[in-house]
């Protein structure tokens, strides 16, 4: 199997053992709280599945600054976006031992404990140094830059221990995977080759085409469906209908035992190009040897090209940064002509009427009035299941 980034096995933060587990929880109610924010929250989490291996906690404002200029940190480390607990919270000093506590579950329970080795103050000027090159942009506007330059100005650094996954494994259960429960199951279904699709949204017809071309071409042995699980910009479908929508299309148009449905525990950045790379350094560290990269991986409105994901592999990762390849894919649509859905780059001889295309507002209107979109667009099992939620959204909102 693929080995992890940085190292020659996965080093997940979550602490396994049960008696070192029983005692960090112990010792975590005498010791002085943070509350985190959700994005620093986010990180535990990635840190505890074993995600972002190698990093043992959260990065210093010298490898933050680093990683968001030259994608590597201090130390020559390979990374696309800085892991960092930023913090509007004073009287924490060097050498403090704290207990992180989660801001999205009821009574703010531990969520780590972390060893603080750094307390640094981050000038205005620096994260929006840092936000322009994670972002490409400084537009408010934009719901990562807008998170990112509101968390605050104090970076907290430091190894953490990871007591539990926040809401994702109660809330879904069966869904929500490590990248150590991921690897596992890969090699117990015996899939030696794994393609791995990102998603943030139900998919539809093209999306289903896009896995089944890339599992064919590359002569993988699986694919690994995983879904962000966190929090999204308002408007986007919740965690519960995508996982439905998900499964109810694997179920019907996928054979047995080639399609792994899976979930992880992050808040969206909508950082395009630099998202795409850590979306391939994350699934490397799960195990893929492949991640689908389509158009617009990782945006949102317009503020990256159609292909800007695609191109940062070639431009700014450096060659065996990553072990990981990535599927480039184009535009998907269903083909008229053919009767199937194809890459638009694949179609040279095909016009645009020749395409089955609807925008995303008309089949929102389509799905809220009840009416299922064709089915070259959207399996119907899977509108039904759209049309449900979004039916019961309007009369909510009526």
């Amino acid at each position: 199997m693929i080995k992890p980034h940085g190292s020659d096995s996965l080093q997940p933060r979550f602490v396994y053992d049960t008696a070192r587990h029983e005692a960090l929880s112990k010792e975590a109610q005498s010791l002085p709280s943070l509350l985190l924010n959700s994005a620093a929250a986010a990180n535990a989490v990635m840190l505890g599945a074993g995600y972002f291996n190698p990093l043992s906690g959260y990065m210093n404002l010298a490898d933050a600054l680093s990683v968001a200029k030259d994608l590597k940190t201090t130390s020559g480390l390979f990374w696309p976006v800085p892991i960092l607990n930023i913090t509007k919270e004073s009287g924490i000093k060097a050498g403090d031992r704290i207990a992180l506590r989660d801001p999205n579950v009821e009574g703010n329970p531990v969520l780590a404990v972390m060893d603080v080795q750094g307390v640094e103050a981050v000038s205005d000027e620096q994260l929006r140094m840092m936000a322009k090159e994670i972002f490409g942009n400084l537009d408010e506007k934009h719901p990562g830059v807008k998170t990112f330059l509101g968390l605050g100005n104090t970076v907290l650094s430091g190894p953490i221990d990871v007591l539990n996954f926040s809401y994702f494994q109660s809330e879904f259960p069966d869904t929500f995977r490590t990248a150590v429960e991921i690897r596992n199951e890969i090699a117990e279904r015996g899939w030696k080759k794994v393609v791995a699709f990102q998603t943030r949204n139900p998919m539809h017809r093209a999306h289903e085409e896009l896995c089944r071309m890339a599992h064919e071409r590359l002569g993988t042995d699986g694919i690994v469906i995983h879904m962000l699980l966190g929090k999204l910009k308002e408007g986007d479908i919740p965690a519960p209908v995508r996982d439905a929508c998900i499964r109810t299309m694997v179920d019907h148009y996928f054979p047995k035992n080639t399609v792994m449905i899976t979930g992880y525990g992050f808040d969206m950045l909508y950082a395009g190009p630099r998202e795409a790379v850590l979306h391939a350094l994350f699934r490397q560290n799960m195990g893929a040897d492949y991640l689908i990269v389509g158009r617009d991986h990782a945006g949102v409105g317009d503020y990256y090209g159609p292909f800007d994901a695609q191109a940062i592999f070639d431009e700014k990762v450096p060659k065996g940064a990553l072990q990981i390849e990535i599927f480039r894919a184009d535009n998907t649509a269903f083909s008229k002509k053919l009767g199937r859905v194809v890459m638009m780059r694949e179609a040279p001889d095909h016009v645009p009427d020749d395409f089955v295309a609807l925008s995303g507002t008309k089949v929102r209107q389509m799905l809220g009035a009840g009416i299922a979109p064709p089915p070259e667009f959207s399996r119907p099992e899977v509108a039904k299941v759209l049309m449900e939620y979004y039916q019961i959204e309007d009369a909510r909102k009526a």
